[in-house]
């Protein structure tokens, strides 16, 4: 899985924590006879913010889609060498092409997922809609995710989860701040561990993080919601950042990636949407979580949900300014 003329090479990865497989990295590393430095990063915002000061060494990091666009806006990425990803190919057409990079030209689907809420279903019991959480009488947390947060928002006001239209991003936030009143937490993707330690009942979180909380301890007490009135729906991404060391190898890491077994370990292990549809069709996703339509969400479902697309970097100011105004206002 590995073409010659890399041993002795190092590879640095910047990519979110708890996202890949035990055995990903180690076999790579054995693969190709090279040294893979990883290091985590808790948010786009953070990992964007390090790149913009300069990179300091990254080869490959992992956006999600709205980020990736202001990297492709800010000149931050460079471009593929797509002869260097032959498996590409391996990737779910749809997940293909996307708005904020069209014709993959600077990154390649990694994992796949939706935003919704987890819970306890103990304190909370079962529940169906936004509009529970925001009534709930008890503690909740919020994701440190303010497009996807914001894009929910807007959704449950009829606005474009997307908009550029000032009056609606600040009507945005004043739905949040008056159905902020039980937050105690902006969770940096971390949610899961305020609500497995008892910190908070519900959490909006990123579906895998709950769905690996939900197998591990081997209980009922947890839950993972899709609201009935939709969520956002994501996808992260491999891209290389501008000044990489090592842009050829980072390429070849992203092929590796992209072999069905490998990715196949790397969804088994993270509990989010494989984009590679070989290692779905033949039967290398763990048939508990490919039949889970959390994970996999039925076409009814996948209809509610909205992506947070780029929206230039005039109204991303917008939606950063209201975001800390709300936090503000949170006591956050």
């Amino acid at each position: 899985m590995c073409p010659p003329g890399y041993a002795g090479q190092t590879l640095s990865v910047f990519n979110w924590s708890t996202y890949i497989a035990d055995n990903t990295i180690p076999d790579f590393e054995a693969a190709c006879g090279v040294t893979v430095e990883y290091s985590i990063f808790e948010s786009n915002e953070a990992m964007l913010a390090r790149i913009r000061q300069g990179n300091p060494g990254y080869d490959i990091v992992v956006p999600s889609g709205n980020t990736i666009g202001l990297m492709i806006e800010s000149d931050l990425l460079i471009p593929l060498n797509k002869d260097l990803i032959p498996n590409l190919t391996n990737v779910t057409p749809e997940l293909l092409n996307p708005p904020y990079d069209p014709d993959n030209l600077y990154s390649i689907p990694y994992q796949w997922g939706t935003i919704g809420i987890g819970y306890n279903k103990e304190k909370v019991g079962e529940i169906t809609s936004w509009e529970q959480m925001w009534n709930y009488d008890g503690k909740v947390a919020w994701l440190d995710d303010r497009r996807a947060v914001f894009g929910i928002a807007l959704n449950l006001l009829g606005y474009d989860p997307n908009t550029t239209n000032p009056d609606e991003i600040n009507a945005a936030r004043d739905y949040l701040i008056e159905r902020g009143g039980n937050v105690v937490a902006i969770a940096a993707d971390d949610g899961q561990v305020l609500l497995e330690r008892g910190d908070v009942d519900m959490t909006i979180e990123y579906s895998g993080d709950i769905l690996a909380l939900m197998f591990e301890c081997e209980c009922d007490t947890y839950g993972y919601l899709i609201p009935e009135e939709g969520t956002n729906i994501w996808v992260d991404n491999m891209a290389i950042p501008v000044d990489a060391p090592n842009p050829e190898l980072a390429m070849v890491f992203m092929d590796y990636i992209l072999h069905p077994q490998v990715g196949a370990d790397i969804s088994n292990y993270t509990a989010y949407g494989s984009p590679n549809q070989p290692a779905i069709d033949n039967g290398l996703i763990d048939e508990a979580l490919l039949s889970d339509p959390a994970i996999y969400p039925s076409q009814e479902i996948l209809a509610k949900l909205f992506f947070s697309n780029p929206v230039g970097g005039d109204a991303e100011q917008l939606y950063n300014n209201a975001w800390d105004e709300m936090l503000i206002f949170l006591g956050q």
